[in-house]
C-alpha cells in the first residue's frame, strides 16, 4: 500500500505539536494475526492516549519545540521528566512498531538484510527464536528491538518506554510485549503472539531499508 493510500485513522489526535500518525494499512489488514479489533484498541486508544498526554505535559515547556526523538533523548535517565519520557517514548515505539508491519503475506527478505542475517546468527529461524526469547523473558510490560550496533546486529529488549534511542544503536524492528498488543487476541500467550508476528507481519523491506542494506 502506497503512503498516499494510507487510512486515515484518528490521523488527528488532539491539539499540541505531536500528532497521531495514521496506520499504514486498514485497521483488518493484519488479520488474521491481530484482529481488527485488537488495531483498533491498541492505535485508537493506546497509541493516541500517549499523544494526547504529551502534548499536555510538554505545552509551555522547552519539548514543546524538539522533535520527538530529541523529546526522548533529552528526557532519558532525568527524574524529574520521567512522565514526558514514558509517553514520548511510547509515542515513538508505538509509530516505529506500526510502519514495520504488513498485511500477512509470503516472507521476503532483501538479500543483502538476508545475508548479514545469516552471516550474525545462522539463519531467519536462529534469529526470530533470538527475539521470541527476548520478549518472552521481559518481565512485566516492554519491548523486544532488533537493531544495528556498529555494522551489527543486536537483539535486545526494554522495559515500559525504553527504546534503543537512547543507547547508540540504531533501530530496525520493534515487538510491543505490553499486554495490550496481544491480550485481546492471544490471551496470556505472549510467545505465540511474537512468533506470529516475527513470521508473518514483519516488513522485512523497512527493516532492510532501516538498517541500509536495501
Amino acid at each position: 500500500m502506497k503512503a498516499a493510500e494510507r487510512i486515515p485513522m484518528l490521523a488527528v489526535a488532539d491539539t499540541g505539536p505531536f500528532q497521531l500518525p495514521p496506520l499504514p494499512w486498514p485497521t483488518n489488514a493484519l488479520e488474521p494475526v491481530i484482529s481488527k479489533g485488537a488495531v483498533e484498541l491498541h492505535h485508537g486508544k493506546h497509541h493516541r492516549g500517549y499523544v494526547k498526554k504529551l502534548n499536555a505535559l510538554i505545552a509551555g515547556t522547552e519539548f514543546e519545540h524538539m522533535t520527538l526523538e530529541d523529546v526522548v533523548r533529552a528526557t532519558a535517565g532525568e527524574p524529574a521528566n520521567r512522565e514526558i519520557y514514558d509517553n514520548a517514548g511510547q509515542v515513538w515505539n508505538h509509530t516505529f512498531f506500526f510502519e514495520g508491519l504488513r498485511p500477512p503475506g509470503p516472507l521476503v527478505v532483501p538479500l543483502r538484510l538476508q545475508d548479514r542475517i545469516d552471516t550474525e546468527f545462522g539463519g531467519m529461524e536462529a534469529m526470530n527464536a533470538r527475539l521470541v526469547q527476548a520478549a518472552v523473558a521481559r518481565f512485566g510490560s516492554g519491548w523486544a528491538w532488533l537493531s544495528l550496533r556498529g555494522r551489527s546486529l543486536e537483539v535486545s529488549s526494554s522495559p515500559n518506554a525504553g527504546s534503543p534511542l537512547t543507547t547508540g544503536t540504531i533501530p530496525l524492528l520493534a515487538l510491543d510485549v505490553w499486554e495490550h498488543a496481544y491480550y485481546l487476541d492471544y490471551h496470556e500467550r505472549r510467545e505465540a503472539y511474537a512468533k506470529a508476528v516475527l513470521s508473518m507481519l514483519v516488513d522485512w523491506h523497512q527493516v532492510a531499508r532501516r538498517a541500509g542494506l536495501e
